[in-house]
């Protein structure tokens, strides 16, 4: 790890500091500490890490940003045969960026939504990540970080007319027209 270098903790996207010998240091803005679980995070606290993706590597999942919305609350965990289902709290400010069979990432972790109805939407926990990140100790009632969708937000902001990708495209459709 070299400083400058993006990682994101239990899926909050952080610049090393100062790497050390056993990790490294952050420094986390009020933004940060609002926004995310990172603040309650204890000494030896257990968490998700995740290196930036490099241009050129495989994308083996979701477009995941480390860019957290909110944290919501885990309302239910359920187990379905060897895999657990959990529902979170789902704010309606995001809602209109949670579709089912879209994404979200869950302290980090990128994940298919299962279903989705007003104020909650649900993802499958499969064994294998139960065991290789921390959701697998998660209870219900635990505040986890959450990230919708970062396709879904452009596409929510051009629908809106709030600049972007629809400003662009009417303007190019007024001058064609």
């Amino acid at each position: 790890m070299i400083a400058g270098e993006s990682i994101a903790v239990n899926g909050a996207c952080l610049t090393v500091a100062v790497p050390t010998a056993g990790g490294f240091l952050a420094d986390l803005s009020a933004e940060t500490l609002r926004r995310t679980t990172l603040g309650s995070l204890g000494r030896r606290s257990r968490v998700n890490l995740e290196r930036a993706l490099r241009l050129g590597d495989r994308l083996g999942g979701h477009l995941v940003a480390g860019h957290v919305d909110a944290t919501v609350r885990i309302l239910d965990l359920r187990r379905e045969g060897g895999f657990k289902v959990m529902r979170c709290e789902l704010p309606s400010a995001l809602a209109p960026e949670v579709a089912e069979k879209g994404s979200v990432a869950v302290d980090g972790v990128s994940l298919t939504v299962a279903a989705v109805q007003s104020g909650w939407f649900e993802v499958a926990l499969i064994p294998t990540t139960l065991s290789s990140t921390t959701l697998g100790e998660r209870r219900r009632g635990d505040v986890v970080n959450l990230e919708t969708d970062v396709v879904a937000k452009y596409v929510r902001r051009a629908v809106a007319g709030g600049g972007g990708i629809a400003t662009v495209w009417q303007e190019w459709l007024g001058a064609e027209g």
